[in-house]
């Protein structure tokens, strides 16, 4: 792994938490051994955003499981990256299949990316394949045309310093499969490529690119080796204990 990425090892809650599970979540992550070499954060819901924000250490980012493409306005149900940055938030995940799945297009995504990093926040923007996609060999070819998103709305090389990007591939998210290190290191590798020819090297050498997938305790240390996954955007995981092991894995 390239010194100049920092491991990142980011928890999504989605829709599940009540004030006190995530009180109780708060409270280990607070005592928990992180190292300071890897950066660490999770995304409530949005009603237990300021709670968490509250009850967790400094060092541990707070974001957002979805944000806006503008500040305010008649939206109604929608979060703005200003609230966000006003409540003291860090980052917002955009484009996670589940939304993606609700209709979501790429374009639209793309325009919640660069708002939210036009304020500030570092943005975690998910891709990733369904399995008849890659059991027809597509993974690619979905992949790239969801960054054609990230690619129109972030027209500066500049803005993409703020860009995280998390490859999940929808059939291992929540499911229990997971691709092989050899299979994530692949897809991270061919995505790293894609960034250095349509971007810059510069951007393709400093985006952090995350696995998410199934990830647990038992995976997170083989995935962890290969040269392009730079830490991981968790899922269920995330609400055990066990999440402070993905966490630990990236400094061991």
């Amino acid at each position: 792994m390239a010194a100049r990425r920092i491991p990142l090892v980011c928890g999504n809650f989605k829709l599940n938490g009540s004030r006190s599970m995530l009180e109780g979540i708060a409270k280990t992550l607070n005592g928990a051994s992180l190292s300071s070499n890897v950066q660490v954060g999770v995304a409530p819901s949005a009603v237990h955003l300021d709670l968490m924000r509250q009850k967790l250490r400094s060092e541990v980012m707070v974001g957002a499981q979805d944000c806006w493409t503008k500040g305010s306005g008649a939206f109604t149900g929608e979060t703005s990256a200003d609230m966000l940055v006003d409540l003291g938030l860090e980052f917002s995940i955009v484009g996670h299949s589940e939304r993606r799945e609700k209709g979501e297009t790429s374009a639209e995504i793309g325009e919640k990316a660069a708002y939210a990093t036009s304020k500030g926040l570092m943005v975690i923007g998910c891709i990733g394949e369904k399995l008849e996609h890659r059991e027809s060999g597509k993974t690619m070819s979905v992949i790239t045309e969801q960054m054609q998103g990230y690619l129109a709305a972030l027209k500066e090389e500049e803005m993409w310093s703020d860009m995280v990007l998390a490859y999940e591939p929808v059939w291992a998210i929540g499911t229990g499969k997971t691709a092989s290190p050899e299979q994530a290191q692949e897809v991270h590798g061919e995505l790293r490529d894609w960034l250095k020819t349509n971007i810059s090297e510069k951007v393709a050498a400093e985006t952090r690119i995350l696995y998410g997938g199934s990830v647990t305790e038992k995976n997170c240390d083989e995935l962890i080796k290969k040269e392009d996954i730079d830490g991981f955007l968790v899922g269920g995981a995330s609400l055990k204990p066990e999440f402070v092991q993905i966490c630990q894995a990236p400094g061991n």
